[in-house]
């Protein structure tokens, strides 16, 4: 189907592809919403389970706050004396900088997300540093993003990345709702050595608009609360899963 092969179609595009009229092309995603299997969007339709809304940073934090810390702790332990981790916009990201900054020494965070820059700014400066990746400010996420925090992102290289993603689809695509933002997820997956994928097991439940990468090419998920069956789907495509 043509809505699930490429995330999205438009009534112009099934217009061309199909050769069919506009009218009808309206009429047979009626039909496909009635029955589930494509949700209508203004002049198309998105599949079932997809969504655009983007809820702000401090509505994301208050969220599932039990398993966001466990996958926190987790991920802080991973860290070594001297190593470097990016940071990214998710709130799990959030919870495991104030693991970090809580005791692991010697560890420099490069981030774009403004609260764990706030962090830094009452921290103890001899137990860890912070390159901050400035860039164009969203309000509701309190981040940067755009093409200066990427330009920025590439100029280093870390060990480590530390991020969470809006859902993960059944082939295994890691998604978020913002375009801007899965660029910068896509940048700090690319640029680190040991990528490490915090989701709870709402993450396997949605899926966000934009793709950021396949999540073959994290070298570690830590799930807090996933169904197993998700759990053997990750491992069947290759990737190392801890559930904690």
């Amino acid at each position: 189907m043509l809505v699930r092969e490429s995330g999205s179609a438009t009534v112009s595009g099934l217009e061309k592809e199909l050769g069919i009229s506009a009218a009808t092309a309206r009429r047979d995603l009626a039909v496909l919403e009635r029955q589930g299997k494509v949700k209508r969007t203004h002049g198309g339709a998105v599949p079932p389970g997809l969504t655009q809304h983007e809820d702000s940073f401090q509505q994301r934090l208050g969220e599932a706050v039990e398993q966001k810390k466990r996958l926190a702790r987790v991920a802080a332990a991973l860290l070594e004396v001297d190593e470097t981790v990016f940071i990214d916009s998710s709130t799990t990201a959030y919870f495991a900088a104030q693991r970090i900054l809580a005791g692991t020494s010697g560890v420099t965070c490069l981030t774009n997300l403004v609260p764990v820059m706030d962090l830094f700014s009452t921290a103890d400066p001899s137990g860890a540093s912070m390159v901050g990746l400035g860039g164009i400010f969203r309000a509701l996420t309190l981040s940067f993003v755009g093409p200066c925090t990427i330009h920025t992102i590439e100029s280093y290289m870390a060990d480590r990345a530390f991020l969470s993603v809006k859902g993960i689809t059944s082939e295994g695509y890691l998604t978020d709702i913002n375009p801007l933002e899965a660029e910068v997820k896509k940048a700090m997956i690319r640029h680190a050595e040991r990528p490490v994928l915090l989701v709870d097991g709402r993450k396997f439940e949605q899926r966000g608009f934009s793709v950021i990468a396949h999540v073959s090419e994290v070298s570690l998920v830590v799930t807090a609360d996933a169904h197993r069956s998700h759990v053997e789907a990750l491992e069947d495509l290759g990737v190392e899963v801890q559930s904690v």
